[in-house]
């Protein structure tokens, strides 16, 4: 039988099953919050009615039912979106592809913080490192956003919340969880990865503080289609500590210490190698702010180090730093009118080959008017300053309308933003095809599109239209030696495409979420990317102790180059089935039960790289 079709019935059937217990359902926690805050596309807190963006929330709630899940596989659930290789090996290079864009047009913020790896040749964030047990929830704004955080933040602004301490004078959290590793082909469901992580918390009169520790090791799968496993190991360790001097004044101070080893396989030709890799970041943040009557001044402060390595026939290794300062002030004249006016300032060191490095300086102001009549509109512009290629101005305007009912309401919304993408310093100064003379990537983004609230039920639909220019590509210049440098490219390069969502909440038990994707860029080829994607979810609560849920994802058909041939092959569409079950066997212990692909489909993300097949992963959170 079809695979996709059992896929389809099996949702089908919990719903059922759902609405034939309606009556023995109680109260639950997890239901999907429609009415949420939103922070991230305006850093106030606006309720979704008065937002000109659809934001995409994860809470904390769904952060608990995936534990065990890394990071990218949640994120790759949502519209929009496509993490190319969270479905492979644990050690897999993560592509964001994000409204058909790339990895350096998205943007990272961890508690509020730009991060970045400036050795990396897209000058990206590693989401690799990042111990999904830490987060407490996460904001993803899509489209252009630089007017309010900068380079980079052109397809998408992952906006990730770690946790903070409890209230108690001393509090503990313990999870582990523990599962197997294996590709479709294999049946022997050994235990190949192991997750723990530990922390403690607490609030000493005006001082806060919060420790924690956590370990992954995954083994069990070869990087390429091979017989030999590599593993993947990460250490992460975090702190938060914070202190109240006064009812104007707080001061936090913020350390985060994330490394992990991957072993890898040799990608041309493709076979078996005991290549590895290391990557080592240390960051700490301060992160001071004073409150007065209408306002507050916040600076954002943090200053990253890092250490790279790559053992293989080519060893090299990476070192750099970043230092990133925001200064902000937030006014509010009334409660229908804020504003926000600061100074973003960067600066990116590496070692590749010899020393390098640039600063870039913003200043930026943005503001939010929220009518009584309906109309809402977010605008702001940004000056960027860029020590190697001088000034570039952006801007955005965002309006909205939105109808209010008794119970319910009815959003239009509109937006003009521009962005830009700053060449890395690999692509600047690097060892290899370093263009000195590169600009600016610069890319415009039209948004248009409705939302409909009501009560216990929401859908969306946004089309987005997204010009590129300058695009930075590796160019072969002399087809005789092959010598290649980063180049702008002449041609400008439109993506556009279309995004629905549904959540639903048909009664407290139930929850129901599905979203649509469709992504074409017509001007250029683009690999990895689906025309269509979706995914879907369904939830259910068993009284008030046990809920179980089922997710579907189907990605569609898509490009990748086979570089045995150097030509592009088309790969097939696949759909994929997970199952969770959550349990609380008493006040202060839960346990869970996850498999994944249940179907145990056959499919490919990178040609020639390993998939993960069916399996299963089972642990427990103990708070004490």
């Amino acid at each position: 039988m079809n695979k996709r079709f059992i896929s389809i019935c099996a949702i089908g059937c919990i719903c059922t099953l759902g609405i034939a217990q309606e009556n023995n359902s109680t109260e639950q926690d997890e239901s999907i919050p429609l009415d949420a805050v939103v922070v991230s596309d305006s850093r106030f807190q606006l309720k979704r009615e008065n937002s000109g963006k659809t934001v995409i929330n994860i809470s904390e709630e769904e952060l608990k039912r995936n534990q065990g899940r890394s990071l990218a596989e949640i994120i790759n659930s949502k519209s929009g979106i496509e993490i190319n290789g969270s479905r492979s090996n644990a050690g897999q290079n993560l592509s964001y592809f994000v409204r058909g864009g790339n990895n350096r047009q998205v943007l990272v913020l961890i508690d509020g913080i730009q991060v970045s790896d400036p050795s990396q040749i897209a000058g990206d964030y590693d989401l690799r490192l990042v111990d999904l047990s830490q987060i407490e929830s996460i904001e993803i704004v899509k489209g252009a956003a630089s007017t309010l955080y900068g380079n980079a933040a052109a397809t998408a602004v992952i906006n990730i919340k770690t946790k903070a301490a409890g209230k108690d004078k001393i509090s503990g959290v313990f999870e582990s969880s523990f599962g197997t590793n294996q590709s479709a082909e294999e049946d022997d469901y050994k235990l190949a990865e192991f997750s723990n992580r530990a922390s403690v918390n607490g609030t000493l009169g005006k001082f806060t503080y919060l420790a924690g520790f956590g370990n992954q090791f995954t083994d069990g799968l070869s990087a390429v289609e091979g017989d030999e496993s590599d593993p993947f190991n990460r250490i992460n360790t975090n702190i938060n500590l914070g202190y109240e001097f006064s009812e104007h004044f707080s001061l936090k101070v913020l350390g985060y210490h994330d490394k992990y080893k991957a072993d890898f396989d040799n990608s041309f030709p493709l076979q078996d190698d005991d290549y590895r890799s290391v990557s080592e970041q240390l960051r700490v943040a301060v992160v001071p702010k004073y409150t007065y009557k209408n306002g507050s001044v916040s600076l954002n402060a943090a200053y990253n180090t890092v250490d790279r390595e790559i053992f293989s026939d080519f060893p090299i290794a990476y070192k750099a730093n970043s230092l990133v300062a925001d200064l902000f002030n937030k006014y509010n004249f009334s409660d229908q009118f804020y504003t926000i006016i600061g100074i973003n300032y960067i600066k990116n060191e590496a070692t590749l080959g010899a020393e390098t490095d640039f600063n870039i300086t913003d200043p930026y102001a943005n503001m939010v008017w929220v009518s009584e009549f309906g109309l809402n509109i977010n605008a702001g512009a940004r000056m960027n300053n860029h020590s190697e290629y001088g000034s570039h101005f952006t801007y955005n305007f965002n309006p909205s309308y939105t109808l209010k009912f008794e119970k319910d309401y009815l959003k239009f919304l509109g937006s003009y933003s521009t962005s830009y993408i700053a060449p890395s310093l690999s692509q600047l100064f690097g060892p290899f095809g370093a263009n000195p003379d590169l600009k600016p990537e610069e890319n415009r983004t039209i948004e248009g599109g409705v939302e409909y609230n009501k009560q216990n039920f929401r859908i969306s639909a946004v089309y987005f239209n997204r010009d590129e220019e300058n695009f930075i590509d590796y160019t072969v210049i002399d087809p005789e030696t092959f010598e290649s440098m980063y180049t702008n490219v002449e041609e400008a390069f439109t993506v556009n495409g279309v995004e629905v969502e549904v959540l639903a909440n048909p009664f407290e038990a139930l929850s129901v979420n599905a979203n649509y994707t469709f992504t074409e860029n017509k001007d250029k080829v683009t690999l990895r990317i689906p025309k269509h994607k979706i995914n879907a979810g369904v939830r259910y609560q068993i009284q008030d102790k046990t809920n179980f849920g089922v997710d579907y994802q189907y990605t569609g058909k898509r490009l990748d180059t086979d570089f045995s041939t150097f030509e592009n092959v088309e790969l097939e569409s696949f759909s994929l089935l997970n199952f969770t079950v959550n349990h609380r066997l008493c006040d202060n212990l839960n346990v869970f039960l996850n498999v994944d692909n249940i179907f145990n489909e056959e499919y490919t993300e990178v040609l020639g790289y390993t998939t993960r097949g069916r399996n299963a992963r089972i642990g427990f959170r103990l708070n004490l």
